[in-house]
Parts: C-alpha cells; structure tokens; sequence
C-alpha cells in the first residue's frame, strides 16, 4: 500500500517514524515551505522535511494546496491512503484523491475539542483525561467518520507540553494500527455524534493568554499549565510582561511572606525561595517564569537577580 504522509512539526515527525520502522511504503512526504528564523533569517527545513530527507524520501513543499502543478505531482505518486498529522486544513481535491482516503490524526477523543488547540484547551479546562483519535478527513474539519481512539490519563500537573510529548507517542502508534487495518480492509467507520455538549478548541492567540487574577487559584492553575511552554500565560510586573510557566495553588497563604510592590495583583515573596500570587479564591505559587528580556528560570534563581519595588 502505497503511503503518502503529509504533516510539519516534531509531533508529526513520530508518526512518520513509527511508519517508516513498521516498513510501509511512504512514496512521498508533503511538508510546509521552509521559513526564515533566528536573527539572521537563515532559512529553515521543518522536522518532517528533515526526517524524511534522512530516509530518502521525496518532499513536497507546496505554498498553495490547489496549486495544478502540486495537484500533478502529488497525483503521480499514486498514492493508495494520505497520512496526515499537523498539517494545514486540506481542499478536497487533495483528501480525495487517494482510493482509500486520506486519514488524520487528532489530540483529543472526537467530537470532544474539535479545533486547532485541541492540548492546550484538555488542560486549561482541567480534563482528567483526554486521548487521540484517528478519523477520515471529509469537507467539515474534524468531522469525519472515527476509526479508533486511545485514552490519556492527564495529571494534576502536567502542562500541554508534557501531554504533547506523551500524546506524540501514543498517537503515532495509533495510526500505526489504523493503517494495518486499512491495509487488511477491516477496520471500523463510526460517524461522530454531535447531540451532546462539545467543547470547542480554537487556535490561542497571545491576546487571551493574560492572567485574569480575579479567577480562583485552581482554574489559574489549569491555565497557565495549558499554555506552557507555548504560548505560555503573562501577566505584567513593574511594567515588564511576566511569562509564568509553572504553579501550585495554595489554600492560604505561607508565613514570613511580605508584600511586595508591582502595580497589578497582589504579590507576596521571602526574596528567597517564593513567590505567590492572591487570586480570586486562594493563592498561586509561581516556580518558573520569564521575565521580558531574560531567560526562563526558576523562582529561586529569579530572585536572587530581582529587586522588588520598596
């Protein structure tokens, strides 16, 4: 069965990994354009380029998707199923080309977080549990007939970077098992069920991850771990964005702490080790951040470099 994957980032990068070490024949690989980065603009490939590049596999870099020279090419590979992991949304004239579909994976357990953040919003929703799903792409994103699922128990602290890293894996091994039933010709088509109450994932943008410290410490909690380490949740300290990465929320607040002038919310620190946030309901311990123009560090380190306001 001849595979075409089609996918940009480090989380596609496993998926087509597990493929390539299972021995499917991946013909041919579709990624993003590379893009300048860094200060010097220096162009550069997308881990799924460089990946598949390291296997010899062909690379397709299309800037447009309905473009007839890329519809032309990606036609020729003949390809019997498309793979598609990360990637931008598709027209139909390139999901439907293959004979078996084209397949996608998705971070949650559909039609739960249908969307672009599907991580992010588990975890900044305080979910207990979330999964991966496999499905076939159809017009309406995200809607497509469901071929299996697997379940992810997430923790009381695990950020959406550490749900990403293990949802990578587990994803991967999922559409693993979806082709092998594709090749075999069994495999289930559950149609999705939109009657109940859906929780949406829409794509995070940097305005709506300021901190809202009227919220109580728990949900505070949930957000900032559901936007670490990107795009990560801010909030302002003398005038500087603070970017907050990691927290624990506490029922009252430790002894020999003071108050410390900020402009904003209430800030308590012993200059030494901690440094907590009053919120709407409780308090939030912050034991990693970065402040504008420095590097991400814990709590401990900051302050041995910050002056408070007096």
């Amino acid at each position: 069965m001849r595979i075409v994957f089609m996918g940009t980032p480090d989380f596609a990068v496993a998926t087509l990994q597990r493929l390539v070490e299972h021995n499917f024949e991946v013909v041919a690989v579709v990624t993003a354009p590379d893009k300048p980065v860094g200060r010097g603009l220096k162009m550069s490939a997308s881990p799924v380029r460089k990946y598949a590049e390291s296997r010899n596999i062909p690379v397709l870099q299309p800037e447009k998707l309905k473009n007839k020279a890329f519809l032309e090419e990606l036609a020729a590979f003949k390809a019997d199923l498309q793979v598609v992991v990360a990637f931008r949304m598709l027209p139909e004239a390139v999901w439907a080309m293959p004979p078996k579909g084209t397949i996608n994976l998705h971070g949650s357990l559909l039609p739960q977080y249908r969307g672009a953040a599907p991580i992010n919003w588990a975890v900044i929703n305080g979910e207990k549990m979330t999964g991966v799903t496999t499905f076939f792409i159809e017009k309406e994103i995200d809607t497509g007939k469901i071929i299996f699922t697997d379940t992810l128990e997430i923790g009381e602290n695990d950020t959406a970077g550490d749900l990403h890293d293990k949802m990578m894996w587990t994803g991967a091994d999922l559409v693993v098992k979806t082709v092998k039933a594709i090749e075999a010709g069994s495999y289930p088509e559950q149609p999705q069920d939109f009657s109940g109450e859906l929780k949406a994932a829409p794509k995070i943008f940097k305005e709506t991850t300021e901190i809202d410290w009227s919220k109580d410490a728990a949900a505070l909690h949930n957000f900032v771990r559901g936007l670490s380490p990107y795009p990560a949740a801010w909030t302002l300290l003398a005038d500087k964005q603070l970017k907050i990465f990691e927290t624990r929320p506490l029922d009252a607040l430790p002894g020999n702490l003071e108050r410390v002038q900020n402009g904003g919310y209430p800030l308590y620190t012993d200059h030494k080790k901690n440094l907590v946030a009053q919120t709407g309901n409780g308090f939030l311990s912050i034991l990693s951040l970065q402040l504008e123009g420095k590097k991400r560090m814990m709590t401990e380190e900051f302050l041995r470099g910050y002056r408070f306001d007096s």
